[in-house]
């Protein structure tokens, strides 16, 4: 996977807004799985809807899903920063990015578009990513804010003690690790709503040692997995383009 782009390309990108198809796509589909989804069964599943997507015989997807408590191995993760190793299941997967955490109380939306129809630019789409992100946390009156060597969305927290000399505290609230297949991405993000955050102990998430995590709930807001739902559709519609569910 191409490098992120830095912040002030980022922005500059997600100026534009938009990552649309181009005209007659149909709608992407918009799929709410309930309950907790086995992550070898939905690796299984994107690998095969984004086959589909390139050939033509399916729709664009976006799937959204809890898991069991699990970690997580992008194909930058470093051995020394599984920091329990037994604590729970660890999975090898093929996204780019490092160690993560999943588990029930996060929404994970694992996005299969296919960049020919929008635009053949990693960079781009990372910012897109990183733009649905905010739109979303800002209908909470959250303020979401990219950073230069890290990819995901961070919230900065006052009230904290600061962990970096002359730098406020901040807590990563959304990860993005993503894989293109032939310009059809599949894996996405994940944004806490109320996870177990003592879990993320068992790892250095993505590689950070010097910030926390945290959550919406976690932020103090009363904000249920269905609200975070309609927030995420339509901010994605916002920068994507149409959604059905």
């Amino acid at each position: 996977m191409a490098r992120p782009a830095r912040p002030a390309d980022r922005d500059a990108i997600a100026a534009k807004n938009l990552f649309f198809p181009a005209d007659g796509s149909p709608p992407v589909e918009w799929r709410i799985s309930d309950g907790l989804t086995d992550y070898e069964t939905a690796v299984a599943e994107m690998e095969a809807r984004a086959a589909a997507i390139r050939a033509g015989t399916a729709r664009e997807l976006v799937w959204l899903v809890e898991h069991p408590p699990l970690y997580t191995a992008g194909t930058s993760a470093d051995p020394k920063d599984l920091v329990t190793p037994d604590r729970l299941p660890v999975f090898q997967t093929g996204r780019g990015g490092e160690y993560t955490y999943h588990g029930p109380g996060q929404r994970v939306a694992y996005v299969m578009l296919d960049l020919k129809r929008r635009r053949e630019d990693v960079r781009a789409f990372v910012a897109a990513l990183e733009e649905w992100i905010i739109r979303t946390l800002d209908s909470f009156n959250v303020k979401g804010e990219r950073r230069e060597d890290r990819v995901g969305v961070w919230v900065v927290r006052p009230e904290k003690p600061c962990t970096v000399p002359g730098q406020p505290a901040e807590d990563k609230i959304a990860a993005i690790g993503i894989r293109l297949r032939k310009w059809v991405s599949f894996h996405g993000i994940a944004i806490n709503h109320e996870p177990d955050l003592a879990h993320y102990g068992g790892i250095v998430p993505c590689g950070i040692a010097d910030h926390g995590v945290t959550s919406l709930v976690d932020l103090g807001l009363p904000v249920t997995m269905n609200d975070l739902d309609l927030a995420l559709l339509d901010a994605f519609r916002e920068v994507f383009g149409p959604a059905s569910p």
